[in-house]
């Protein structure tokens, strides 16, 4: 009879990938320019926590309204870098994604403590609460140089995307 040893466990699971580039969040996420608001994750433990960055530059489109000569980041914005954040972490463990989305359910208790300025670079720590095979309730914390700038808590649930059917008619005349 032979031994496994601990090692020999940890050889044969796959390594868990703890970071993303932007090519792979893109592969989770729908969300595209403008309105993908995270840059790259860091980290991540499965189903327990992840952390993302956001670059903040003054070429976003909501610079230019909001506000024209203070350029701050819309509150917003904030929440939902933390929800794609978290559905970066919920789609990850969801293996037919391709035909899902996941959606807001509900946003408690937001507060933005500092503005976000071009130039800021966020740190976006999201925390689950409370994990269901197709819900999450996250914590969501933002911060810039160490500063706490936003935090919300978010609740997330997965449901099936609409296809749009292609039409194969001939054009009439």
């Amino acid at each position: 009879m032979s031994e496994t040893t601990t090692d020999q466990i940890a050889d044969e699971q796959p390594a868990q990938r703890t970071t993303m580039d932007i090519l792979e969040i893109m592969s989770l996420l729908p969300h595209r320019y403008p309105f993908l608001l995270i840059d790259r994750v860091v980290e991540m433990e499965r189903k327990q926590r992840i952390v993302a960055i956001k670059n903040v530059t003054i070429n976003e489109p909501h610079f230019q309204g909001h506000f024209p000569d203070y350029p701050i980041m819309p509150g917003v914005l904030m929440v939902e870098a933390i929800a794609q954040t978290g559905g970066a972490l919920l789609l990850n463990e969801i293996p037919d994604r391709d035909s899902k989305l996941m959606v807001f359910t509900g946003i408690e208790n937001a507060r933005f403590r500092r503005p976000v300025v071009p130039g800021d670079q966020l740190r976006i720590e999201v925390t689950v609460l409370q994990w269901r095979s197709r819900a999450v309730k996250m914590l969501g914390n933002i911060t810039v140089d160490g500063k706490l700038v936003c935090d919300a808590t978010v609740m997330c649930q997965v449901v099936p995307r609409v296809v749009k059917k292609a039409t194969t008619e001939a054009p009439s005349e």
